[in-house]
């Protein structure tokens, strides 16, 4: 019996085929003055992908290297810091390299807007950890970055090319979608982007197997002097294989999907490339904080104690005749800030001299949550200016958030303590009076108090109810009542539609 040949998408050779792939990507980027935009996440496949476009427009005569290719890479903050930092130093590299070499080749690194960053989301707004229903994260970490970027050089220029380093092999599911735009396309080799408008993507290794990309990789040296030795180093150190691709769409697999991902990601049951990198380097054994915080605060399986039982615009949601529950209270958002901090000045103590410096919050994002927590809160005890100080043990570097605020925390204590004494046993009634008092004292000194009434009648229904059991026994009754209106079985249906006022 013969042994089963491996495919390989260079069965003419690999000299030739290179050399064919080479003169195919010259002769695009020849054919018309629409910019590229490369997605680079620092994986095997991107860094392929960009090798190939990268040593194919050196081979063009100088005059006719005459439209620009920007190169992106999107890092959502919450990333494998060995990733990170190897994205990092890249992006260095071909800065400096593109420069020398006399390349239009134009790096980027992409981060989230403050106001959609994970620890911004997660702690700030009280949002549960992602999951398979509820997966907010992609969208504001991946997508909407790339995509502001390649839409900001459809404004400048009309159109774009992406190239991106996708390939069939990936999974059946990726190769019958790439294959079905295939056969939509008006030009040979791109296809139209369904996701972006005047936007085309061209996938050079779309056909090649996992070994293609390495033999590639490993035969041809890095042209921004960055050694592909590393690349296969930091892969070995970890069990799958995979990486990080650059999101645009939310059919492209994220993170979670992949072997180099987000520490924080909680769409996989384990981070099995950051759990090998520990186990098999005594030397990554400082990212052991990372992994702890995230199997310890990210639970998504057991988070329905930690978490409000009203959605976050305060209404209730019936699924299985039980209440869907909203944003994590705000007892288990301070505890999270308190763990935070505390694993970050443990991986500043351990970590090697080139990673000293990271963050895994920034001050910009410990800003925009203290925000959040007491101007859309009303958390107005404005308590993380205090958890900061015990944690670190220094002076949080920004004075008082809101100067006309005359509360102080001993009063609100107080407040909160008599409440309990009542039988506020939830702090439903506590949260109440408070947002209360502090929607009067924004309003006080306006001249004119539009809004007023509007604000303290949704403070009003949002607390409408003492505690979890007597709301979820009025979502029952109401859910009944809606049924039995339209004439239907209470038991076919189970879901009470969100957008339906709390009272009805």
């Amino acid at each position: 019996m013969k042994p089963k040949l491996r495919k390989t998408a260079f069965t003419k050779g690999f000299k030739q085929s290179i050399n064919a792939l080479t003169k195919q990507i010259k002769k695009i980027y020849s054919e018309d003055d629409i910019p590229w935009v490369i997605g680079y996440s620092g994986g095997k496949d991107s860094t392929a992908t960009l090798q190939l476009i990268w040593n194919a427009i050196s081979e063009l005569p100088p005059e006719k290297r005459f439209k620009e290719i920007y190169v992106i890479s999107t890092d959502t903050l919450v990333e494998n810091p060995i990733v990170s930092k190897w994205v990092e130093y890249s992006l260095e590299a071909m800065i400096e390299a593109a420069k020398q070499q006399d390349l239009p080749i134009l790096p980027h690194r992409l981060t989230p807007k403050v106001q959609d960053r994970f620890w911004v989301n997660l702690i700030g707004r009280g949002y549960p950890a992602p999951r398979p229903k509820f997966r907010w994260c992609t969208s504001r970490l991946k997508i909407h970055p790339s995509n502001n970027f390649i839409n900001k050089m459809i404004r400048q220029n009309g159109e774009v090319i992406l190239v991106l380093g996708t390939r069939k092999a990936e999974s059946s599911a990726r190769s019958a979608n790439m294959t079905k735009y295939e056969k939509t396309s008006t030009r040979e080799h791109l296809v139209k982007n369904a996701s972006l408008p005047n936007s085309s993507i061209y996938t050079p290794i779309a056909n090649w197997s996992n070994d293609d990309v390495w033999m590639y990789i490993n035969q041809v040296e890095n042209p921004w002097n960055y050694s592909n030795k590393l690349l296969l180093s930091m892969y070995q150190g970890a069990t799958a294989d995979g990486e990080c691709p650059l999101v645009v769409d939310t059919t492209t697999p994220s993170c979670g999907d992949s072997r180099f991902g987000c520490y924080v990601c909680t769409m996989v049951e384990q981070d099995k490339s950051m759990l090998a990198m520990i186990q098999n380097d005594e030397e990554k054994e400082w990212m052991l904080p990372l992994m702890d915080f995230r199997n310890n605060w990210l639970d998504i399986k057991e988070d329905r104690k930690n978490r409000d039982f009203r959605r976050m615009n305060g209404q209730l949601k019936v699924f299985n005749d039980r209440l869907v529950h909203g944003p994590y209270k705000q007892s288990y958002r301070e505890k999270m800030l308190d763990a935070l901090l505390k694993a970050q000045i443990q991986v500043q103590k351990t970590a090697p001299a080139n990673i000293k410096n990271i963050e895994l919050i920034t001050f910009e994002e410990l800003e925009e949550i203290r925000r959040l927590w007491v101007m859309e809160k009303h958390e107005i005890e404005d308590n993380l200016p205090k958890i900061y100080e015990k944690v670190t043990g220094k002076i949080y570097p920004t004075k008082q958030l809101d100067d006309s605020q005359v509360f102080q925390a001993d009063d609100v204590k107080l407040l909160k303590s008599i409440c309990q004494q009542q039988g506020d046993e939830e702090n439903v009634q506590f949260e109440l009076i408070r947002e209360l008092l502090d929607v009067e004292q924004r309003y006080r000194t306006m001249a004119r108090r539009a809004g007023l009434y509007d604000a303290l009648n949704k403070a009003l229904e949002r607390h409408a109810f003492s505690n979890e059991e007597e709301a979820e026994a009025f979502a029952l009754r109401r859910e009944t009542a809606i049924a039995e209106s339209k004439g239907k079985d209470k038991s076919s249906n189970t879901k009470t539609d969100n957008s339906l006022p709390l009272f009805c």
